[in-house]
């Protein structure tokens, strides 16, 4: 199997600095990545890593995956965010999976084996709002198969074929959420793998809680009431 890898960025320059370097090469066919507007010389560093760069057209999360998606001349996609706080060397654990026949294949914060940024704390609202969004997608619209528990995790590839039944939004940023239910009303074959998350040594999310929580719950109304 032919297997892009995108990396996603906006201005993660010292991520990329840290990441970059270590990527098994090796295990994909070609390796592009998508900026969503840097200033940091994050553009320049991975061109100097040749790495081709193109700016996402449209704004958006879920617009960044589909340009990472039209972008590729593979048979399946490997996005992962180069923030130096996950274990690159995960990125050799896509093929497998694939070969196994899965179509969806997300890396996990919240299985056995995984960690996440905040396991070191007792206060973890991230974590326990990701995992609540997992019960009730699974509760919703699982009828078969695997259900996935982290389904706000980037990390994460998927086969072009399954991306173009899932006929995402695009805009907006519910994305890995939204491939996750897609797959369950689809009956697409998925399947997570643990991985470590550490703190950020940099930086902060792009994603705050509160805003981003307000917009997947009114995506989650509109997937009641989508068609297909």
């Amino acid at each position: 199997m032919k297997i892009s890898l995108c990396l996603m960025v906006w201005n993660e320059l010292k991520g990329c600095q840290f990441d970059v370097p270590n990527i098994p090469r090796e295990e994909f066919a070609e390796i592009y990545a998508v900026d969503g507007g840097s200033t940091d010389g994050t553009i320049e560093y991975l061109r100097s890593q040749m790495i081709p760069v193109y700016k996402q057209p449209r704004e958006g999360l879920n617009a960044a995956y589909i340009y990472a998606d039209e972008l590729s001349s593979g048979e399946a996609v490997v996005v992962f965010f180069p923030k130096g706080n996950i274990r690159i060397d995960d990125l050799r654990k896509f093929r497998r999976l694939f070969d196994q026949g899965h179509q969806l294949v997300v890396a996990s914060r919240q299985i056995k084996g995984a960690k996440n940024e905040e396991d070191g704390s007792l206060w973890r609202p991230r974590k326990w709002a990701v995992l609540w969004m997992a019960i009730l997608a699974a509760i919703v619209w699982r009828r078969e198969g695997n259900w996935i528990q982290d389904v706000l995790h980037g990390f994460k590839g998927w086969s072009r074929e399954a991306f173009a039944r899932m006929k995402v939004l695009d805009h907006g940023l519910s994305i890995d959420l939204e491939m996750e239910i897609r797959s369950y009303k689809l009956g697409i074959k998925r399947v997570e793998f643990a991985t470590v998350e550490l703190p950020r040594g940099y930086g902060g999310s792009h994603f705050k809680i509160w805003p981003t929580g307000k917009k997947l719950l009114a995506y989650l109304w509109f997937e009641l009431f989508r068609k297909g």
